[in-house]
């Protein structure tokens, strides 16, 4: 098998995040070249690029959307002198080429939440959060250098998302507060907001203080009927109709007898056309009959194992169709109904083989005390599945997050190398009901981490990974429990690798309390101790505190910007085993955050990770 370069694994397509125009005639996507972060414009019918806006040192881009089809918003997010986290507005006028910022000019913590978008571009709802101890307001913004903004809907205690209707009205509130969940609504013509109290009542309240799940997607204009994400009896997200002004279900209009509904499309006039729900892998279901025959005739003609319209123009003249699997990076066309013609745009990834990558496989297994758990298994090419050198790869978050079936650069980079990959589903993970998130609560460096052993054991067991061969690897919570699990169970374990890992959950819940109410960091911080053992604290499962046991060598690894977990962390860790005497190697990148914003930074990672990889766990 060859030996595909981490470079290659760590590229990007400069056709990230692809939209359409609301007219089909053009693509925007982000890119990001020479480590500075851009906005690209290509002509849809030619795939050629047309322009590109560089963002400018120190932004980081984070989205951008089509305002109209001459106009471009974009989110950015930076620190300032001061070390405080922001997030800004910025548009692109396609026909003068300039960038400027919108709304306001001193930093804000959350000033690129956008809840409408007039159909023209010409202006726009955003509710921005000033400071995190301010709940946020809701501001018009005129969509021209120096367009006029006006504050449409103030702030209301406990109120964390507002929601407006298709014609730019603000008519919905809804916030934890209090340990109740408060949804505020105003009927059409009205002005005042009203509590609807049979959603703010103590039935929503579940054991170990979570709550049911419930997501507004918003409401029709000159009605009191939206649509709503929300639990059956049976514990099932499904789509319904929801009359806000009677605080009632008046149908359902999706629900899937096995899996929670997880996203949901709408069409220009604001009619649910699709759902999405997750198995294995990610499912889209047409509500919508000509966009479903659409869908199987090009899964017909491309014959991928998964294909995905991931942008359409406003009548659907053209489309923008991504295709892929778990073993195939995919790649982009442009597909123009009317003509019958299908034009591609690139590869997502060009310089990976994909005939050359692993075929990732669903597994269960069983933990010690019965709870079965979902994992993928990634197994090297053109080696026996026996005794191979094991990697335990664990997602981050933790709570509500999963792994699925798809496509994972560094799973696949590691399988390229020669490994067996697992990735575990822990219990508190998402997407496996209400009972399986509640068994994570409290058992964080606990349950959760003996889902990680007993899926050693089970490799093991089948006999396909060598027992004295094993490492963990794993970013943010990931990168926490890998080096944990070193500290934990050093007999396990031959090394662990983090990139931006937790390692003082004390220091971290005093750091998140910066963005957070008090609150909110005593619910988190309830959710990671539980309530059934009182003499457990976090510090008796955090590796900085729990360092003397640290026998076994590590690669730490963080961005010097990280906003979710602070470098500090690094820092604290990386002096914790130099002073006990282990193999300590070390990754820390400028100007990047949690994640990988930057090519190079990924690459950088990849490289590290190889080499650590092949001197403490050869895998020959």
């Amino acid at each position: 098998m060859p030996q595909i370069p981490a470079k290659a694994f760590a590229a990007r397509s400069q056709l990230s995040g692809a939209k359409i125009s609301p007219d089909g005639s053009q693509l925007v996507s982000r890119s990001n070249l020479n480590g500075m972060d851009y906005v690209m414009l290509f002509n849809a019918a030619s795939g050629e690029p047309v322009g590109n806006f560089p963002m400018g040192e120190g932004n980081r881009l984070n989205w951008v959307r089509w305002a109209g089809n001459r106009r471009l918003l974009v989110s950015a997010s930076a620190w300032d002198k001061f070390n405080r986290y922001w997030t800004r507005l910025f548009v692109v006028e396609l026909d003068t080429g300039e960038l400027y910022m919108i709304g306001r000019k001193e930093p804000v913590r959350d000033g690129d939440n956008v809840i409408w978008v007039a159909e023209d571009g010409s202006s726009v709802l955003v509710s921005i959060q000033a400071n995190p101890r301010h709940y946020p307001s809701v501001y018009s913004y005129d969509l021209t250098r120096d367009g006029k903004r006006e504050q449409v809907q103030g702030s209301r205690v406990g109120v964390w998302n507002w929601y407006a209707d298709r014609e730019g009205n603000v008519r919905i509130g809804t916030g934890l507060y209090r340990k109740k969940l408060r949804v505020f609504y105003r009927r059409p013509g009205e002005e005042n907001l009203h509590m609807v109290d049979k959603i703010h009542t103590d039935d929503l309240k579940k054991e170990n203080d979570t709550y049911r799940y419930l997501d507004i997607l918003g409401v029709e204009p000159g009605t009191n009927v939206g649509y709503i994400l929300e639990e059956s009896e049976e514990g099932k997200v499904g789509l319904r109709r929801y009359d806000f002004a009677r605080s009632e279900i008046v149908d359902t209009l999706y629900e899937h007898p096995q899996y929670d509904v997880d996203g949901v499309a709408f069409s220009r006039d604001g009619k649910p056309i699709a759902i999405t729900y997750t198995d294995d892998s990610s499912h889209v279901v047409w509500l919508d009959e000509q966009l479903g025959a659409i869908q199987k005739g090009l899964e017909g003609a491309l014959e991928e194992d998964k294909v995905l319209i991931a942008s359409r123009s406003h009548n659907d003249e053209r489309m923008i169709i991504q295709t892929g699997g778990a073993a195939d990076p995919g790649a982009l066309y442009v597909f123009t109904p009317a003509a019958g013609t299908l034009e591609a745009l690139g590869e997502m990834s060009a310089g990976v083989p994909f005939e050359h990558l692993a075929q990732p496989k669903a597994i269960t297994y069983t933990a010690r005390d019965g709870t079965r758990i979902r994992a993928y298994l990634t197994l090297p090419r053109g080696v026996p599945a026996k005794d191979l050198p094991l990697i335990i790869y664990p997602h981050g978050g933790p709570y509500g997050i999963r792994d699925t079936l798809s496509y994972d650069a560094q799973a696949q980079l590691l399988a390229n190398r020669g490994y067996a990959v697992i990735q575990p589903n822990y219990r508190g993970s998402g997407g496996y009901g209400d009972a399986f998130f509640d068994l994570g609560y409290g058992q964080i460096g606990r349950g959760m981490q003996d889902d990680l052993d007993d899926a050693m054991d089970w490799a093991v067991g089948q006999g396909i990974a060598d027992p004295a061969r094993v490492c963990l690897v794993g970013g943010s919570y990931g990168g926490y429990a890998a080096i944990w699990g070193v500290v934990r169970n050093p007999e396990r374990y031959r090394c662990a690798a983090s990139w931006a890992g937790v390692m003082d959950w004390d220091s971290m819940l005093r750091y998140d309390s910066q963005f957070f109410s008090r609150q909110t960091t005593n619910r988190w911080r309830d959710r990671y101790e539980g309530k059934e053992d009182k003499d457990f604290r976090l510090a008796d499962v955090s590796p900085v505190q729990q360092a003397g046991n640290l026998k076994r060598p590590v690669l730490l690894a963080h961005g010097t910007d990280d906003g979710i977990v602070n470098v500090g962390q690094y820092h604290q860790m990386l002096a914790a085993a130099k002073k006990q005497g282990v193999p300590a190697s070390e990754l820390l990148i400028e100007d990047d955050g949690h994640s990988f914003t930057e090519i190079a930074s990924r690459e950088a990672w990849f490289e590290a990770l190889d080499e650590f990889l092949k001197e403490h766990n050869p895998p020959d």
